[in-house]
C-alpha cells in the first residue's frame, strides 16, 4: 500500500506518494480546493492508498497559528467524509509540515515563477512533508 500527503492550501492543495514500500515518494498532482474530494476519492482507489498524510502548519516557535486550526478541521472533514467510503480503513495523520512550502520555492532559480510552476510547487511541498514522514517511521 501506498502514502499520500496533501500540502492544504485556500485555494490549490499539492500532493504526494510515496513508492509501494514507503521509503521514497514524488510529488503527484495539484488540484484546487474544490475538487479535493472527488480526487481523493479517485486517487486512494486507483493508487492503493492505505495512509493520507496532511501537512499541519505550525510556526517556527511550534505554535498553532489560524491557518493550522483551519487545517486541522479541515483534516477532520475529509477523513469524515472520505474514509467511511474505504471502511474506515484509511489512516489520517496531521505531520509538520514547517518550511516545506519555502523548500519547494528554494527549488527555482528564476526569480518570477510561471502560473504553472506556482501551482506545481505545491505538489513539491507535499513530496517534502511526506519524504519527512517516511524518514520518520522508517526509523521505528
Amino acid at each position: 500500500m501506498k502514502i499520500l500527503a496533501l500540502d492544504l492550501g485556500d485555494k490549490w492543495v499539492g500532493s504526494a506518494i510515496s513508492d509501494f514500500l514507503g521509503i521514497t515518494c514524488r510529488p503527484y498532482k495539484t488540484v484546487e480546493l474544490d475538487k479535493l474530494e472527488p480526487f481523493l476519492e479517485k486517487t486512494i482507489k486507483e493508487e492503493e492508498i492505505d495512509t493520507v498524510v496532511i501537512g499541519k502548519p505550525t510556526t517556527l516557535s511550534g505554535q498553532e497559528s489560524e491557518q493550522t486550526k483551519k487545517t486541522i478541521l479541515m483534516a477532520s472533514e475529509l477523513e469524515n467524509k472520505i474514509n467511511p467510503k474505504f471502511n474506515n480503513n484509511i489512516k489520517w495523520v496531521l505531520w509538520d509540515e514547517r518550511l516545506s512550502s519555502k523548500r519547494a520555492e528554494s527549488l527555482s532559480t528564476k526569480k518570477r515563477k510561471t502560473k504553472e510552476e506556482k501551482i506545481k510547487s505545491h505538489s513539491v511541498a507535499a513530496a517534502f512533508i511526506l519524504q519527512t514522514y517516511l524518514d520518520r517511521i522508517s526509523f521505528k
